[in-house]
């Protein structure tokens, strides 16, 4: 059997449901001006049913208030449109031919469901969101929250560790890794936790780190995640095997791309190449 080493995201891919996006959009909703509150519920409504010029997949940049159309292979900037959907050609000029450079502050990829209220938020006025990130992460390790295990997750990844290193990269802290894996009954699956990856500024150099750590040929290396701007584009531009955790229709096809929709559906599949 081939040994690979397998990479995986934490938020959106070792649980389910989406209650803690919508958690946090209300706590950033009371930092709305009263004003926009409507505007803000409706727009992040619109946002999550996918009829918003914002949806995942693409990039916000906040201090212009432009959403961007990026290339989910090269990450630049192929198209720019107002809030409201206007297109806005002059602007890709000033983005360049580079591919974006991602600071979680001035340019976010919407690359899951936490950054739809986020960028619905900043375009609404809310200057401070960190403090209600930190509110949901606490809310999700408390008894008001039904954190949704996904059955079988356990059994699927002990026995995947028997022949192949398990490491775990996301971009929560520490603290916030270790209360979810316990509440997800995951503690000490892992070999390795890379925490705070800031991942995709960081995504290809940890990779090439864990090819170096581990000896292997990218070509071994598989990375499963939610997030296709943060986890599965760089891995396929490295050759490595990837395997896309979402409901959202992609449009990318790549011979060492497994898209699904929920994760319960590789660990029942029968692709061999992703295991």
């Amino acid at each position: 059997m081939e040994k690979r080493v397998y990479i995986f995201d934490l938020d959106g891919t070792l649980y389910e449901g989406s209650d803690h996006f919508d958690f946090y959009a209300d706590r950033l909703l009371a930092d709305v001006p009263e004003e926009f509150k409507e505007a803000f519920q409706q727009d992040y409504i619109n946002m999550k049913d996918g009829r918003h010029n914002v949806m995942i997949g693409k990039a916000y940049d906040v201090i212009r208030d432009i959403v961007i159309t990026v290339d989910p292979m090269t990450l630049q900037a192929i198209e720019a449109k107002t809030w409201e959907g206007k297109v806005r050609p002059e602007m890709l000029s000033y983005y360049g031919d580079s591919p974006l450079n991602f600071d979680f502050k001035n340019i976010v990829a919407i690359g899951d469901g936490w950054w739809l209220p986020f960028a619905c938020a900043k375009h609404y006025g809310v200057k401070d969101c960190y403090t209600h990130y930190l509110e949901t992460k606490a809310y999700m390790v408390s008894d008001s929250f039904n954190l949704q295990k996904i059955f079988g997750l356990k059994t699927f990844l002990k026995e995947l560790k028997q022949n192949h290193p398990l490491v775990l990269m996301t971009n929560s802290d520490k603290e916030d890794v270790l209360r979810l894996l316990n509440e997800l009954d995951l503690k000490g699956i892992f070999d390795h936790i890379i925490s705070s990856a800031k991942k995709p500024t960081l995504t290809t150099q940890l990779f090439e780190a864990l090819k170096k750590q581990y000896e292997l040929p990218f070509q071994q290396l598989v990375s499963v995640g939610d997030n296709f701007i943060n986890e599965i584009a760089p891995a396929l531009m490295l050759d490595m095997k990837a395997v896309y955790i979402s409901s959202h229709p992609h449009q990318t096809a790549h011979a060492n791309l497994c898209h699904v929709q929920q994760i319960s559906e590789w660990i029942n599949s029968d692709w061999e190449i992703y295991k």
